[in-house]
């Protein structure tokens, strides 16, 4: 009597693998709640400390040039020799600057705290988004490459909301934060140590050569990185440019400087980026990207004419547009390189992405916050929203060049295994150390 085949096992480790790839965003939200954090407290600290709009952007150009200098050793460490061994020192280094951020009476230890904190974003970021994506089911890809990326902007938007709330309502606004923030990457620590991760990411295809260096993508994928980078970066920009100063101007419009507000105009940006993601993940990319494009011109208009008029509901309907635009690029932009990188410098490529975004979003932000000072807060607002506007629309024309030469699918089927993927990545392992 011939036995029956057994029914295949699905049940078992399917759900529990999707456990582990929602489990595995905590990091990454709890990075990115303390990257934020920060943002409502400046006018707080202005009054305590003393320092200057221009101070502001520089104390944040510390956050941005340590996520920088992470960016561009944490992708291709995350891919030589795993996502577990990045994490971990990333979170550590994200607790040293929450304890900063509690006892900081100087510019000195904001500018150091921001600095650690932007060391540790780029830390958890490299490893963390990626350890989403590893530990997604196969036929879960899509879904993993959608939660990494609105993993990253949930952990913003609640971040600045948990500071307005707090800080609002207990005493002592500048600590109280910070302690419920150490709990939180606690939390995000032991789960790492838990977590199911390979001890090497994706074995001999990983990066070899130099570790220090400017992350890319290999050769066959950089057209595809470049397309995705100048739509994403004046995107990212022009939330940027809300997170250094835009409790300054809600300050200015409002007369005040109650923190809920400021958390909450950053929580709106942030929610938006989040939600919009799961509402156009059925769009081709090329549609992102003009989304995104269109949503973050939108999004400058308002803001100059917020300043000009002196409206505030301009300036939420600037930072809501700023969030949506950021959301559709980044989407798309990650979605991009997860269909056409291969697995072993996902990692890299994605921190490549980051970086370049953080680059721009840095420096435009500084340089703005330096002419606040010198010809007042209306030029130098409009000056910056006449450059990210030209910038995207750039990034729009260029979009659309590059759709013509290559087929287009939408962002929930770009992790897909696809026939031609799989054809192809033996000569993409050969080239990915080019």
């Amino acid at each position: 009597m011939s036995r029956k085949p057994a029914p295949p096992r699905q049940s078992g480790p399917q759900p529990r693998a999707r456990r582990w790839m929602w489990l595995a965003a905590w990091p990454v939200v709890a990075a990115m709640a303390l990257s934020n954090e920060p943002t409502p407290l400046y006018v707080l600290w202005q009054r305590q400390i003393g320092f200057t709009a221009a101070t502001v952007t520089l104390i944040y150009a510390g956050y941005i040039a340590g996520l920088l200098i992470t960016l561009s050793v944490g992708g291709p460490l995350a891919d030589r020799y795993g996502r577990r061994p990045v994490l971990l020192p990333g979170l550590v280094l994200a607790l040293v600057a929450t304890v900063l951020f509690i006892t900081a009476d100087s510019v000195a230890v904001l500018g150091l705290a921001r600095l650690l904190s932007g060391i540790s974003v780029g830390a958890v970021l490299s490893a963390g988004m990626a350890a989403v994506s590893d530990l997604a089911p196969e036929g879960d890809k899509s879904l993993g490459s959608l939660i990494a990326s609105t993993s990253m902007v949930a952990g913003a938007a609640f971040g600045p909301l948990l500071t307005g709330v707090l800080s609002q309502t207990l005493p002592a606004p500048a600590v109280t934060v910070f302690v419920v923030q150490l709990f939180l990457l606690v939390a995000a620590l032991l789960l790492v140590l838990r977590m199911p991760l390979p001890r090497t990411a994706h074995g001999q295809g990983a990066t070899s050569g130099r570790w220090l260096r400017l992350p890319s993508a290999p050769r066959p994928n950089r057209r595809a990185l470049g397309v995705s980078l100048i739509v994403f970066a004046p995107a990212i920009t022009a939330t940027g440019f809300v997170l250094s100063l835009g409790p300054a101007l809600l300050s200015q419009l409002l007369d005040t400087d109650n923190r809920l507000f400021s958390g909450g105009l950053i929580f709106l940006l942030f929610a938006a980026a989040t939600l919009i993601q799961f509402a156009v993940r059925r769009l081709r990319i090329p549609a992102l990207f003009q989304l995104g494009v269109l949503l973050t011109v939108a999004s400058m208009a308002a803001l100059v004419a917020a300043v000009a008029l002196a409206w505030v509901p301009l300036l939420l309907a600037a930072a809501v547009l700023s969030g949506l635009g950021q959301g559709a690029s980044q989407l798309g932009g990650l979605s991009t390189l997860a269909a056409e990188v291969p697995a072993a410098r996902l990692g890299e490529a994605n921190a490549a992405l980051t970086a370049g975004g953080y680059l721009l979003a840095g420096t435009l932000p500084v340089a703005d916050g330096f002419l606040s000072d010198a010809a007042g807060l209306t030029t130098a607002t409009t000056v910056f929203g006449i450059v990210v506007a030209l910038l995207a629309t750039l990034g729009s024309l260029t979009a659309r060049a590059h759709n013509h030469h290559t087929p287009s699918q939408s962002a929930e089927r770009s992790c897909a295994p696809a026939p031609e993927r799989v054809a192809h990545d033996a000569p993409s392992r050969r080239e990915a150390n080019s």
